[in-house]
């Protein structure tokens, strides 16, 4: 199955090669390598961790101050049937809120939900998650919606409006780990230093050494270039901020 069907025969390829082209074959198969350890499950726990490390939930929750809960947006389906109406979040979306759920019951802290619809046949993300809220016991005068934001840099600017009007000064912004360092740029141009609750981890933060993380898989694959799109998007974000 790929992505080890392409290894293979890649290194065929590069095998082949050695006759024909020797600096072709090296290319090849350097590429090969480093395409094989992209997609292993050691290379994705690696570099997966390291980017979800970077921010740790308070252990004492309570103590940090913070006065609103900012959860930020992951994925909607709109064509969905749900519990309570169509529509419904993604994997990542919503382990998002239900950490923010648990949040909000804990602090009890008014809670915006930041996210609009991004593509035609994506969902209302804040609304969708307004009405999961309130089917889950959340009050609805605690629930405010930004459902103009369709990337990270916009989460923060329109969240920032409502931020501003309401007065609220320390945020506690829950998303996804490894899209932390990136919206905590982003708020920082909008003048807020947030206080970060990372969730949906993907990776364990003390992994171990197993031999089938050696093994191709299309997963890690995929770590490794959410990786990648990361630390390309919090450069960009980097560079506007000069």
């Amino acid at each position: 199955m790929p992505p080890g069907l392409f290894i293979i025969l890649l290194a065929i390829l590069t095998f082949h090669l050695t006759k024909i082209n020797l600096r072709l074959s090296v290319c090849v198969g350097f590429f090969t390598l480093i395409f094989y350890f992209l997609c292993t499950g050691l290379v994705a726990d690696f570099f997966m961790g390291k980017l979800e490390r970077a921010y740790q939930p308070p252990a004492e929750v309570e103590e940090v101050g913070a006065d609103v809960i900012v959860l930020l947006g992951g994925g909607a389906f709109r064509d969905v049937q749900d519990v309570e109406g169509e529509g419904t979040l993604a994997s990542s979306a919503a382990s998002r809120l239900l950490t923010a759920v648990r949040l909000q019951r804990l602090l009890d802290l008014p809670i915006i939900l930041s996210g609009g619809q991004v593509y035609s046949d994506s969902g209302p993300e804040a609304e969708i998650s307004g009405r999961i809220l309130k089917s889950l016991g959340v009050p609805e005068d605690k629930i405010l919606l930004e459902t103009k934001s369709v990337n990270t840099t916009q989460n923060a600017i329109f969240t920032a409006e409502i931020m501003h009007a309401k007065n609220f000064q320390k945020p506690l912004v829950v998303t996804s780990a490894f899209h932390m360092r990136r919206a905590a740029l982003n708020f920082a141009r909008q003048g807020f230093e947030i206080i970060p609750y990372p969730t949906n981890f993907t990776v364990s933060q003390n992994p171990e050494f197993h031999y089938t993380k050696l093994r191709p898989q299309a997963e890690a694959l995929l770590l490794n270039v959410t990786v990648m799109q990361e630390i390309l998007r919090t450069l960009v974000t980097q560079i506007f901020e000069m």
